[in-house]
């Protein structure tokens, strides 16, 4: 009877020792753990350009700096949020600037560039919090920390230069527009267009982003911080047509020049072979170079039409009438000379 017993206790503990061990094992596969209260953690007041919040930080015993509640601190400094539930991250959008945090990973994203802070976001009670370095290093934000008290600056940059070159692309991405200008690929810049952008001819004529096609000379009035990604891209709040006329419909071959032809009556053509500037546009065209062709450098600026020979690098620009031969015959508008290929 004790012998039986003994193999019963036994069984039971050799039981509940399993037990343990798959509890043990389904917390340590858990990817996201929320935190659900801020227990030993000092409340830490927030204010922003001046102003209260209403909601409030922490700082852990053992931490270097405090939690601060991110949706009350960016809203104040004017971002959009949007929460992503499945993945526990939150979109931050203004203007130009576009970052995501994560819960639980300590990997910041802005402007498609990655940086860690040392603390990864906290999900407490419902709400996301960020390292207070969040605001310095990410949104580039001044804060200052005295006792129980974090104070937020945040002005906008009014210090802006102008940049001048010839557009090469308009792409959509998301809630902004990427306008590139002198060059392609990883050459030129990238001008970061959204509502609040201005348009207009040299004239003082309002244009507006519609307007804007490949192929046109413009100066734009940027930030002076821009990207270390290659193209860099900056913030741009001011765009200016420097061509007299805009060129509807305009198509882009960019490339080498292959051939250059002169008929008995003078009449010059080149031959490109390079890359269409979108998905419709042939890899390889000629085109006839008119008196009122313009013929620049990659900034707008005037060059000889001497600059025109076999092996240089040019990007064409050309009206969408072209011929059924191959290649296809058009009539260019503006041929950009000196601009490096991919």
């Amino acid at each position: 009877m004790k012998k039986s017993l003994a193999i019963l206790s036994l069984s039971a503990m050799m039981t509940t020792g399993a037990a343990y061990a798959a509890t043990n094992e389904t917390v340590q596969t858990t990817t996201i753990m929320p935190v659900t209260t801020q227990a030993a953690s000092e409340a830490i007041s927030v204010q922003v350009n001046g102003g209260a919040l209403s909601e409030k930080g922490y700082l852990k015993a053992a931490a270097t700096e405090p939690m601060l509640p991110l949706r009350a601190v960016t809203e104040s400094l004017g971002f959009k949020l949007t929460w992503n539930q499945e993945t526990l991250s939150v979109d931050l959008l203004k203007g130009n600037v576009f970052t995501t945090v994560k819960t639980g990973e300590d990997r910041y994203a802005i402007n498609k560039m990655f940086t860690t802070l040392g603390t990864a976001p906290e999900l407490v009670d419902n709400k996301l919090y960020v390292p207070a370095s969040f605001v310095s290093k990410v949104l580039h934000g001044s804060i200052t920390t005295e006792g129980a008290s974090v104070s937020i600056a945040m002005k906008e940059d009014v210090k802006k230069v102008q940049t001048t070159g010839v557009i090469t692309s308009i792409r959509p991405i998301r809630d902004y527009t990427a306008i590139q200008i002198q060059g392609i690929g990883t050459e030129g810049m990238v001008l970061n267009v959204n509502k609040d952008t201005e348009y207009q001819m040299l004239d003082g004529t309002k244009l507006s982003l519609s307007d804007l096609h490949v192929g046109l000379t413009v100066t734009a009035e940027h930030s002076m911080a821009a990207t270390l990604s290659l193209p860099p891209q900056t913030s741009t709040s001011k765009i200016t047509v420097l061509d007299t006329k805009r060129e509807a419909n305009s198509l882009g071959t960019a490339g080498v020049v292959e051939e250059v032809r002169t008929d008995d009556k003078g009449n010059m053509s080149v031959l490109i072979k390079g890359t269409g500037l979108t998905e419709t546009t042939p890899s390889e065209v000629v085109l006839h170079i008119g008196d009122e062709t313009a013929i620049v450098d990659k900034n707008g600026d005037k060059v000889e039409k001497s600059a025109l020979v076999k092996g240089a690098n040019v990007i064409g620009f050309y009206g969408p009438a072209l011929t059924k031969s191959l290649p296809p015959i058009g009539q260019a508008w503006k041929i950009v000379v000196g601009v490096k290929q991919e």
